[in-house]
């Protein structure tokens, strides 16, 4: 019997794509938007390539390594389905998951509001750190012709979503606490 196919699921399928991947490369691209776009262990990215290939999803086959053989993983035509049919669905709006809007609706409770107002700024950082990924990622779109579009608008969205982050705390600055 085979089991419901999970979002991380579908991210390996969709990461493996048209030619293949190691679980050390899903892992790398898995790093390079996990923090914009989904959250999953590595350990589970790792373990995941395994369990689709018992269901039927992926093959794989051994290839040379530096030091040793590693697994390569190939979509099979299940496996096309699957994502197929998945990528046909409708698509739910994003949930997030954000402690800092969190922090700005508990921030009445605060024994200081600017406390908040300066946990949230901390992120400016966090923030530019992944524009600098984005940048990077950015860089290497061409070395994946076949995704360069796909990519180039997943890139976008990263954008946005950074854009809107800056711009809500400058709001949260705003209104809880005066800038600096």
């Amino acid at each position: 019997m085979s089991r419901e196919l999970t979002g991380l699921s579908y991210v390996v399928l969709n990461l493996i794509g048209r030619n293949g991947a190691g679980p050390h490369d899903l892992v790398r691209m898995a790093r390079a938007g996990q923090r914009l776009y989904w959250a999953g262990a590595e350990s589970k990215i790792y373990a995941q390539p395994k369990l689709l290939e018992q269901e039927g999803y992926l093959t794989s086959e051994k290839r040379p390594g530096k030091t040793r053989e590693r697994t390569h993983y190939m979509l099979t035509d299940k496996g096309l389905r699957a994502l197929r049919e998945w990528l046909a669905r409708p698509s739910p709006f994003p949930r997030l998951q954000s402690e800092a809007a969190i922090r700005v609706q508990a921030s009445d409770l605060a024994a200081d509001p600017a406390d908040v107002v300066e946990s949230l700024r901390a992120m400016r950082e966090e923030i530019d750190e992944l524009d600098a990924v984005l940048d990077l990622e950015e860089a290497r779109r061409s070395a994946f012709p076949h995704r360069e579009r796909q990519l180039r608008l997943l890139h976008s969205l990263g954008r946005r979503v950074l854009q809107a982050h800056r711009e809500w705390i400058e709001e949260v600055e705003r209104e809880l606490g005066a800038t600096p």
